[in-house]
C-alpha cells in the first residue's frame, strides 16, 4: 500500500532524503491537480523555513535556468521546455517529476510568484458540510462542501490580504480604509482581485467560476493571453482548462445570482437546470457516485428551491417536486423517471 503524503513526507522528497519509492509516490501525487493547492502550501512553509535559517538564502535564481540545467543533466532537448506562462509552483512540481529531486532544497520554486505570507490557517469541510469563516479584517467566508481555504493569521500592513481557496465558497470582503487589496488565489488558472464586494468563487474538475453579487472584482489569469475580466454585479464568468494553467473562458454574462450563492443558506436554486448539472452538483458537494439512469434526463431542465441542509430531504425534494425517482444505495446514487 503507498504511504499517505504528509508534509514531512513531502519536505523530505523536496531535500532529496525520500526512498526511491516514497519519491515516486510523492511525484504521482504532485501530478493530480487537486494537490496543487496543499503543494503550494507546504513549498510556502518550506521557504519560510529556508529563509530563517541563519545562512541567508541567494536572491531567488532564475527558473528557466536552471531548468535547463535539470534538462542538460537528462539529455533533454529544449523542446521539453515548459511554457512560460504557468505558475511557478507548477513548473517546479514538472521539473521535480522529471528530475526526481530539487535544485538547492527547493528555495527557487517561488521565484516569481511567493506569497506575501505562508497560509498559517486551514479550514476544510466535509461533504455536504458548511462552515463560516472569519478572517483578520473582518471579511467573512462561507465554505460549501468538500473545500478548503488557507490564509494567514494577520496580513502585514501595505501588503495585499490574499487567501487560497480549493472548491467552492462565498466571499463578503471588507473595504480597508487605505484600499488595501484582497485576493483570491485557486488552482483554476485565476485569482480575483477586491476592495470591498460579495461574490462566489468555484474551482471544480477543471471548472472555474466567479460570479459578483455586488461591488467590483478584476479576474487575472496566470495565462497571459487572457485578458483580465472586470466583473459588474450579477455577471459571472467562467473557465475550463485545456491544459494545466491555460484556462480558457467559457461564459461571460449577465445571470441570476441566487442559483450561485444560495447554498450558503441551507438552498439549492435552480433556474433552468439541466438535470446532469444537478447530478454534478451532488457529486461534488456530497461525494455523491450520481448515475442519470435514464439517458433523455439528462437534457431535463428544471426550476426550484429545495433545502439542501439535509441530504435525505434534499433527494425527498427532489423527487416530489422534479417528479424523480432518486434511489441511493450507499455512496451511489442513481435518478431515474418516475413510474407514472
Amino acid at each position: 500500500m503507498s504511504p499517505a503524503i504528509t508534509q514531512e513526507l513531502f519536505t523530505a522528497y523536496v531535500q532529496g532524503t525520500a526512498s526511491a519509492a516514497d519519491a515516486a509516490t510523492v511525484r504521482a501525487w504532485l501530478a493530480q491537480p487537486a494537490n496543487q493547492l496543499l503543494a503550494q502550501y507546504w513549498m510556502s512553509q518550506h521557504w519560510e523555513e529556508l529563509d530563517a535559517q541563519p545562512t541567508a538564502l541567494a536572491d531567488e535564481p532564475n527558473f528557466e535556468a536552471l531548468l535547463g540545467q535539470v534538462h542538460g543533466r537528462l539529455g533533454l532537448g529544449q523542446s521539453r521546455r515548459l511554457p512560460v506562462a504557468a505558475p511557478a509552483w507548477r513548473r517546479w512540481a514538472a521539473a521535480a517529476a522529471v528530475a526526481g529531486t530539487v535544485l538547492g532544497g527547493g528555495s527557487w520554486w517561488l521565484y516569481n510568484q511567493r506569497p506575501a505570507a505562508a497560509p498559517a490557517q486551514q479550514i476544510a469541510t466535509a461533504y455536504g458540510q458548511t462552515r463560516t469563516v472569519q478572517l483578520p479584517d473582518g471579511s467573512s467566508v462561507v465554505l460549501n462542501g468538500h473545500s478548503t481555504l488557507r490564509y494567514p493569521a494577520t496580513w502585514a500592513a501595505g501588503k495585499p490580504r490574499e487567501v487560497w481557496l480549493d472548491g467552492e465558497a462565498y466571499f463578503s470582503v471588507q473595504h480597508q480604509a487605505d484600499n488595501q487589496r484582497f485576493l483570491v488565489h485557486t488552482t483554476a488558472g485565476f485569482k480575483v482581485e477586491v476592495l470591498g464586494t460579495k461574490f462566489t468563487v468555484s474551482r471544480r474538475r477543471d471548472q472555474g467560476r466567479v460570479v459578483l453579487l455586488s461591488g467590483k472584482v478584476r479576474v487575472h489569469f496566470d495565462n497571459r493571453q487572457q485578458p483580465d475580466v472586470i466583473l459588474k454585479p450579477g455577471e459571472l464568468v467562467e473557465t475550463r482548462e485545456v491544459q494545466p494553467a491555460q484556462p480558457v473562458v467559457t461564459a461571460y454574462r449577465a445571470v441570476h445570482t441566487a442559483p450561485y450563492a444560495s447554498w450558503k443558506d441551507a438552498q439549492l436554486v435552480l433556474d433552468e437546470t439541466s438535470i446532469a448539472e444537478l447530478a454534478t452538483r451532488l457529486q461534488d458537494t456530497y461525494g455523491l457516485e450520481v448515475v442519470v439512469a435514464t439517458p433523455e434526463l439528462n437534457q431535463r431542465r428544471v426550476t426550484g428551491t429545495v433545502p439542501v441542509r439535509d441530504l435525505t430531504v434534499l433527494l425527498q425534494s427532489l423527487e416530489e417536486i422534479f417528479h424523480l425517482q432518486a434511489t441511493r444505495q450507499g455512496n451511489r446514487l442513481t435518478l431515474t423517471e418516475q413510474a407514472k
